[in-house]
């Protein structure tokens, strides 16, 4: 799914930040998928991600997990987002285990995917790569303000606002912890990634 694909960052902090996306196919495999998708959140939670949601309801920083799970349909997207490679293999092994008969994506760095894939036992059945971005490229905030936001792929992560926070963080008002869960709770479908979030808003109000 592209709202997943564009995170920015070097391999290093982009080794921090998994997104696992389930979906049904319009038409193909609808009937009953929303059970299914309960289960493939139950089997996120069962790691304690850095954030949880589905696209047309919320995500855990504003909306109760029990609300998320209950409003569940079947044309429902769900996500799951993890910190480290090690929790979401072992997420990837109980999802093949559980063989759900929906599509799920994993993304993150190209080859920690594909290694991640490889310790689970699974072979992907396609491949998305992020191209370069196009345009006018003078008008986009700096790279480390992107790096934040591109953490939301429907873009309602503002720029301003992230610096706002490091300058709050920067005066001490706000923990870097703190300002990294009031971003998440902007992007609603919950794909950001807090933990990440914070690691790079302490960096920048370090400077």
């Amino acid at each position: 799914m592209t709202h997943t694909l564009h995170r920015r960052g070097s391999e290093k902090s982009l080794e921090r930040d998994y997104v696992l996306l389930c979906m049904a196919a319009k038409g193909i495999n609808e009937e009953g998928s929303a059970e299914k998708m309960r289960e493939f959140l139950r089997i996120n939670l069962r790691y304690n991600p850095v954030n949880i949601g589905d696209m047309r309801t919320g995500n855990r920083y504003n909306v109760p997990i029990d609300e998320i799970m209950e409003k569940v349909t079947s044309t429902s997207i769900v996500h799951g987002v993890f910190s480290d490679r090690e929790t979401v293999t072992k997420v990837l092994k109980d999802l093949k285990e559980a063989d759900l008969g929906l599509s799920v994506v994993v993304s993150g760095p190209f080859g920690c995917v594909g290694e991640l894939c490889q310790a689970a036992g699974l072979s992907p059945h396609s491949v998305d790569y992020s191209g370069a971005i196009w345009g006018k490229r003078d008008k986009l905030p700096p790279d480390e303000i992107l790096e934040v936001t591109t953490m939301c792929g429907h873009a309602m992560v503002a720029s301003n606002l992230v610096k706002s926070l490091v300058d709050e963080i920067k005066s001490g008002g706000r923990s870097a912890a703190d300002a990294g869960k009031e971003l998440a709770r902007i992007c609603e479908c919950g794909i950001f990634n807090p933990v990440r979030a914070a690691e790079l808003l302490k960096e920048m109000a370090s400077k």
